[in-house]
């Protein structure tokens, strides 16, 4: 099913206000306790050497490697362009990062440092983290970000619009963002820390889908609950479940808290048992994380020569 065909077959669902409460509250309840005991027994899963440098070099593969403070300079940025493009300049086999992540004011340096390699610059556009501003800013921030280079836009959601059942203002804010980011992607971050509730993560993922996300994402990074085993399974759980009805893959980005490689191969096994293996690769699974990076370097390091070559191995950004 094309996108075009897509918003055929739902429109009665997401033409009004009623329309899109009565489906998104019309969904499977979710069972909490269930939800974590699978996820947590996933998690008890291990791999063997062999599997394990595979589940490393693929980790990497999928890091948007990120930057998203307020301190935010010109050189850190192509400093992180640089470690994405050559993660480890004393094993040039180690896989590019998927992308860097940064504001909108720095996508045209973040280009400029990956020119030349497959790395994408993601830029967090329209009022990130909080998204607390009118839908013409949102807009304007996406355009100049995209006229910039950037070749995904991560989005935030209006969390009060949604938690006060105003899922119709929702929906029309990400449909106006998808647009005005024209070819970039667009992935959609919910903030499940502040959604507070499963159902509600399962009603945000299956709102972004319906509204043309190409990835939805579990958190900014910015708040105390960030990406979890649970919320992540929860989300792989709607997309697989949404490309089965509508033939449509979407991605998923657990982003903020996962910062070892064992944390990283859960997250890796959690995609494989849930949604499947089509989503194992980059285009389709994303890790938001920068201290995720150093760990995975020094383990596949590990593996490589039996040794570890102490705490400078990896830059601390």
């Amino acid at each position: 099913m094309s996108r075009k065909e897509l918003k055929s077959e739902f429109g009665d669902v997401t033409a009004t206000e009623t329309g899109l409460r009565r489906f998104l509250h019309g969904l499977p309840g979710v069972d909490p306790v269930g939800l974590e005991a699978r996820a947590a027994a996933l998690g008890t899963r291990s791999i063997k050497t062999t599997a394990k440098a595979y589940a490393l070099d693929l980790a990497i593969s999928m890091i948007d490697l990120t930057t998203l403070e307020g301190s935010d300079t010109a050189g850190k940025v192509r400093a992180l362009g640089a470690k994405a493009v050559l993660p480890d300049p004393s094993d040039r086999s180690t896989p590019q990062t998927a992308a860097v992540c940064v504001y909108p004011d720095m996508v045209a340096t973040a280009k400029a440092a990956v020119a030349g390699s497959p790395v994408k610059v993601a830029s967090v556009a329209t009022g990130f983290p909080a998204g607390r501003v009118t839908l013409d800013v949102k807009l304007a921030d996406t355009r100049e970000a995209v006229a910039a280079g950037a070749d995904e836009i991560d989005m935030v959601i209006d969390r009060g619009a949604f938690l006060a059942g105003n899922y119709g203002k929702v929906h029309e804010e990400i449909t106006a963002v998808k647009e005005a980011a024209g070819d970039a992607r667009l992935k959609v971050i919910f903030e499940t820390g502040e959604l507070s509730t499963y159902d509600n993560i399962r009603r945000a993922s299956w709102l972004a889908m319906l509204a043309g996300a190409d990835f939805i994402k579990t958190s900014t990074g910015k708040v105390g609950v960030n990406a979890t085993p649970a919320n992540t399974l929860l989300m792989l759980q709607a997309v697989r479940d949404f490309r089965d009805r509508t033939g449509v893959q979407i991605g998923v980005k657990p982003a903020g808290g996962i910062r070892t490689a064992k944390d990283a191969v859960k997250f890796l096994v959690l995609v494989n048992e849930t949604a499947g293996p089509d989503w194992l690769n980059s285009h389709w699974f994303r890790f938001g994380a920068s201290s995720l990076l150093g760990d995975l370097l020094m383990q596949r390091q590990k593996l490589r020569t039996g040794r570890y070559s102490g705490p400078d191995y990896v830059t601390v950004d």
